[in-house]
């Protein structure tokens, strides 16, 4: 009986400052861009997110389509203000050769995607289609280079295939194909997972590779250099990045990426299920996705040592969550639900990279669509946002407005005698002067009362949004399209410099002050 007193005392609206979970925004120190390249997506070769996902077809009549580009995903996409779309891949990056996606489609020759379910494809959707798409979105490409079965040659030819304007062998082809004006592409990433699928390298043998490969990329955007990304480290493998930093020269490299997935065993059948997980299941998820911030800080140190000045970029460009797929569904394909946990995994990972800005500046959900933690899920005519993508559009509001500095003291959310904090924060002010404050409560059960004092902030008005269930385990189905979505959230007040906000079980909130 105690604890549930204390429990509704910390509810009660009039006694909410005695919470032990206490926020303050120093709204006068901030100083770093949360940059919109934050929000990126990522779209590979991988079961049903090109094919059946982005892309139905020319010939399709079923569904409403531009040169075989889903409508509806672009409406969606848009909506969200998606900043940039990684392709290929992924491991599908390094065995594409992208001049098979060129040309006549009926003369393409066909690949077996050997990655990723051993499916034949008809290279119908290429560089073009691609790159197109990416126009019709207004967002900008991000493409993933093949270097593990490549060559220098290869990818320095596609870089003046799709930038170069004048004549050349390769922007005479680009013409040939029917595109006269260069996209201008300017996100390179000079392969992916090289200590992997991208050719199981070691780091000073990829660290010498990609100074030859970098070198022949060095093309111009209009007055901007192309932003070249190095593949980076897998989680905690420090000594990647060391020997990258040590190795490469900054001249050499704009960006050095880094992967992270929230997954509870690399076992083949031991992820879990993507709906159906236990307490310490949804607890060890939470952990991996909350242990980004140590990642972020010790692969920034060790890049601190070489780059004081941090030009160069932390580019997280493979994070989400990672589960069994769907039963019935092809092993290869990677197909798995999306909960309220992938709603506040996802908000908390935001939040942290907007800690980090001043390093991170783009990193890239895995995946946009039908593909692990996907913010779309099609089935035939029909399209489903998941609680991951509402989460995503909420946050838009932080795309380049300065970060201001939060601390958090948070209560603890506890399994098993072990405990993460309860509440995640962060907060910016756009270029309009409004300040946005996104919080989390990864708590499943728990509601949580929170103060926060608002140094440097003048309040003239507070509206909110929510994304919230009953059950942590809810998710929205073709059958039930709308079971999650984003409310007006009336949970909050202001009073002064000190806002209060109580919080529901898993959820995740956006404040505009």
């Amino acid at each position: 009986m105690k604890k549930q007193f204390i429990t509704l005392l910390f509810a009660s609206s009039s006694l909410l400052t005695l919470a032990q979970n206490k926020v303050t925004i120093n709204a006068s120190e901030g100083k770093h861009v949360i940059s919109r390249h934050i929000y990126g997506h990522f779209a590979e070769h991988l079961g049903r997110s090109i094919y059946d996902g982005f892309y139905v077809g020319e010939t399709n009549t079923k569904i409403p389509n531009k040169n075989g580009v889903r409508l509806d995903v672009v409406a969606a996409l848009k909506k969200m203000k998606i900043p940039n779309l990684r392709w290929p891949g992924g491991c599908f990056a390094d065995t594409y050769h992208w001049k098979d996606g060129i040309g006549p489609k009926a003369k393409r020759p066909k690949i077996v995607n050997t990655w990723w379910g051993g499916v034949t494809e008809d290279n119908s959707f290429g560089t073009h289609d691609f790159l197109n798409m990416c126009e019709l979105l207004g967002t900008e490409p991000y493409l993933a280079g093949n270097v593990g079965s490549g060559t220098v040659q290869e990818l320095s030819d596609w870089v003046q295939y799709v930038n170069f304007e004048k004549n050349s062998p390769m922007s005479n082809l680009r013409q040939q194909n029917g595109r006269q004006a260069p996209w201008n592409v300017r996100y390179w990433g000079v392969a992916n997972e090289a200590w992997g699928c991208g050719g199981n390298m070691k780091p000073d043998f990829y660290a010498n590779l990609y100074r030859q490969y970098s070198t022949f990329m060095n093309n111009r955007v209009g007055k901007e250099r192309i932003f070249r990304i190095a593949s980076g480290a897998s989680d905690n493998d420090y000594v990647w990045t060391e020997t990258l930093m040590k190795n490469i020269p900054g001249s050499l490299m704009e960006g050095l990426a880094m992967h992270h997935y929230s997954v509870l065993s690399w076992g083949e059948g031991k992820k879990g299920s993507a709906t159906e997980f236990t307490d310490q299941e949804y607890f060890k998820t939470m952990q991996q996705a909350l242990l980004m911030d140590e990642l972020i800080e010790k692969h920034s140190a060790i890049m601190d040592k070489y780059d004081p000045e941090k030009k160069i970029a932390l580019i997280v460009d493979e994070w989400g969550g990672w589960y069994n797929v769907e039963p019935g569904t092809n092993p290869g394909f990677l197909y798995q639900q999306n909960t309220m946990r992938d709603a506040v995994l996802a908000g908390a990972t935001l939040n942290i990279f907007h800690k980090h800005c001043e390093r991170v500046r783009m990193a890239n959900l895995a995946q946009a669509i039908n593909v692990l933690q996907a913010v779309i899920l099609t089935k035939g005519d029909k399209l489903l946002l998941t609680p991951t993508y509402h989460v995503l559009e909420m946050y838009n509001v932080h795309q380049d407005a300065t970060m201001l500095p939060v601390e958090v003291k948070s209560d603890d959310f506890v399994v098993d005698k072990e405990k993460l904090p309860a509440v995640s924060v962060s907060a910016s002010r756009d270029k309009a002067g409004k300040v946005h404050i996104s919080l989390v409560n990864i708590d499943p059960t728990k509601p949580q009362a929170i103060s926060v004092d608002l140094k440097g902030i003048k309040a003239a008005g507070l509206t909110g949004r929510i994304l919230t269930s009953a059950n942590v385990h809810d998710h929205n189905t073709f059958e039930n399209l709308t079971k999650i979505k984003p409310v007006v959230f009336n949970g909050a007040k202001v009073e002064g410099d000190k806002l209060t906000v109580t919080l529901p079980p898993v959820s995740v909130v956006v404040l505009e002050i």
